[in-house]
């Protein structure tokens, strides 16, 4: 079982483009929800992917991800609650952590996000100039909320 150890921050400047290492298009939708649980159908360009997380604390949580077949995800992306969450997932070649920032477009234009994957929950973070207010603990910058009650609507 995989641990999803991150940190949310909203993003301030354009400092982080100049880091920028690769960037894709995501599109993922999600098929339940609830405070504890969410399963996700995400396509990645041509890969697709179906995601189970489970809470454990506001930073760590369970995670199970599968490939799956890009037409099974295309299917399962139209049964989905809520609406599709559509973003531009640029990854950083930066230190301390996996760094990305996501752009988001559609219902959640606007929202530019920076996320930091860890080691461990008490792994310092040095937070880049670029990132301001950490939103780890908001639950509506969570993509799940995302899906059913977008940015733009807050």
């Amino acid at each position: 079982m995989a641990k999803e150890i991150e940190r949310k921050f909203l993003v301030t400047g354009d400092g982080w483009r100049a880091e920028v290492r690769e960037t894709a298009r995501l599109r993922q939708g999600y098929l339940f929800a609830d405070e504890r649980i969410a399963i996700r159908v995400r396509t990645a360009g041509e890969t697709a992917y179906l995601t189970i997380k489970a809470d454990n604390t506001a930073v760590t949580r369970d995670e199970f991800e599968y490939e799956i077949p890009f037409a099974d995800a295309e299917a399962m992306l139209a049964l989905c609650r809520g609406g599709l969450v559509d973003k531009t997932r640029h990854t950083l070649d930066r230190p301390g952590g996996h760094w990305t920032v996501d752009v988001f477009a559609g219902a959640n234009e606007g929202l530019v996000v920076a996320e930091v994957e860890l080691e461990t929950d008490d792994t310092a973070v040095a937070v880049p100039d670029w990132a301001g207010e950490d939103v780890t603990a908001d639950r509506r910058y969570r993509n799940a909320a995302l899906s059913t009650k977008p940015f733009t609507s807050w």
